[in-house]
């Protein structure tokens, strides 16, 4: 096992002068020199000499950032995951990526993705094991962090994206609430589900990145502006006001595998330890009807984004894409209408449960990443929350037997981003004590390649 230092502490070294741009970026082509071979979490990387040419100065000088194949850089291929787009090098930078560069940031390189971020997976595996999925869609980007290879990648999630891939692979992912970070110049599945979101070592590095790489204006359809998140637990808690959790029941619990449910019984014990309240928490029948009306939503957008794909290009794309897009087809205007009155109207009224709890706390996924690469597991557990468009994040917590994570998953109200951060840094401070957990260092450990 190896430690490899996070997106702050990189940023305060760098500052300080204890390690140079060109130091980092050094160790991170190394790192992935020598775990590509069999983590595969890229489709393309930058040399070394141009990583260093690349950075500038600003608060992300020289911090290599992994970046999911459907968001478009100007100097590196796209390819949206399909062998339409193998050689397709767009124009300029997306929006999100011309902030990282504005910082002083790079792109280290372009992740793997699962064809146009929907089910047929690529080659990237497990780092913890091989044999294993990442998870999907967003597989480079989460197995280049929990690999040590970046210290910050970027995703997206329309359903289970980034939440599940980062418990597969033992890491942070933030999923931001709905159109709080600039998704202008990324291939859309669903484009008023998509969310684009964070791979990190620790919630302090996702609030480092959400602070610095959320919306500055409302320029695109759906912005929203929100405040930083200041990780200041006493502006949130005290000793005679500690966090309240709501732990989810939900009707998918048979599925969840005995190790996750242990997780989510242990972690639920070290938090009523730590002071905070638990409650047992059953949503009403219409929210579950909310992941009908989520692939209602998706298939019919995703028909329309694909639309000239199918019709020219049918041979090129997977059963998955072509059943997607022949469901969305299939929809009427009526339903897609009634799904999107019923989205507004639980994001809406989502906000009630949170006057009573500050937090929800769930699976992230049914269990330890599946064994195979031929399917990126389940999103079932962080379907619901893609569809409201609140922030949810997983935070890695225990291993298995089998030597894999196991990770929880919190959810926040509706644009109150920073409040859920201040409650998954005391989360992750009170789980970090456990034995088991994986966090437990001062440095995240990161895994040889099995």
């Amino acid at each position: 096992m190896e430690a490899v230092i996070g997106l702050k502490e990189a940023c305060r070294m760098i500052e300080n002068g204890e390690l140079s741009a060109a130091e980092l970026l050094t160790q991170c082509s190394k790192r992935a020199d020598s775990v590509e071979p069999i983590l595969k979490a890229f489709t393309k990387r930058e040399s070394l000499s141009n990583l260093i040419a690349q950075s500038g100065s600003g608060p992300l000088m020289g911090i290599p950032v992994a970046v999911k194949d459907i968001i478009e850089t100007k100097d590196l291929s796209t390819t949206y995951g399909s062998s339409i787009y193998k050689d397709h090098t767009p124009k300029e930078d997306a929006p999100i990526i011309k902030r990282i560069r504005s910082l002083g940031g790079v792109v280290f390189g372009k992740t793997i993705t699962t064809e146009f971020a929907w089910r047929h997976p690529g080659q990237t595996t497990n780092p913890w094991n091989s044999r294993h999925t990442p998870g999907g869609s967003s597989s480079g980007s989460a197995a280049a962090v929990a690999c040590g290879i970046v210290p910050l990648a970027i995703g997206s999630q329309t359903v289970g994206s980034i939440v599940r891939p980062a418990a597969f692979c033992g890491i942070v992912g933030f999923k931001a609430s709905y159109g709080a970070i600039p998704k202008d110049g990324v291939h859309p599945v669903a484009d008023s589900l998509d969310h684009i979101g964070f791979f990190t070592r620790s919630v302090d590095d996702a609030a480092l990145a959400f602070n610095l790489l959320k919306n500055i204006d409302q320029l695109e359809h759906g912005a929203i502006l929100l405040p930083n998140a200041e990780l200041d637990s006493s502006s949130y808690f005290s000793e005679t006001k500690k966090p309240r959790f709501a732990l989810l029941k939900t009707p998918f619990d048979h599925l969840i595998s005995e190790d996750q449910s242990r997780a989510l019984q242990l972690a639920k014990d070290q938090l009523l330890l730590a002071g905070a309240t638990i409650d047992e928490l059953e949503l009403p029948q219409t929210y579950w009807d909310g992941i009908d009306a989520l692939h209602v939503v998706m298939a019919c957008e995703a028909a329309v984004t694909h639309e000239d794909h199918l019709k020219s290009h049918f041979d090129q794309l997977s059963v998955h894409i072509k059943e997607l897009g022949s469901r969305g087809s299939a929809h009427l205007a009526g339903d897609y209408i009634r799904a999107k009155k019923l989205q507004n109207k639980l994001r809406n009224s989502v906000g009630q449960i949170f006057e009573k709890y500050d937090s929800i706390l769930s699976a992230p996924a049914l269990g330890e990443a599946p064994e195979g690469l031929d399917s990126t597991g389940d999103p079932i557990f962080c379907a619901l929350w893609s569809f409201l468009g609140v922030p949810s994040i997983a935070l890695p917590f225990l291993t298995t037997s089998n030597g894999l994570p196991i990770g929880i998953q919190l959810v926040g109200n509706y644009k109150e981003d920073s409040k859920l951060l201040n409650i998954a840094k005391f989360t992750e401070q009170h789980l970090r004590s456990h034995p088991l957990s994986i966090a437990n260092k001062d440095k995240i450990v990161i895994p040889k390649m099995v």
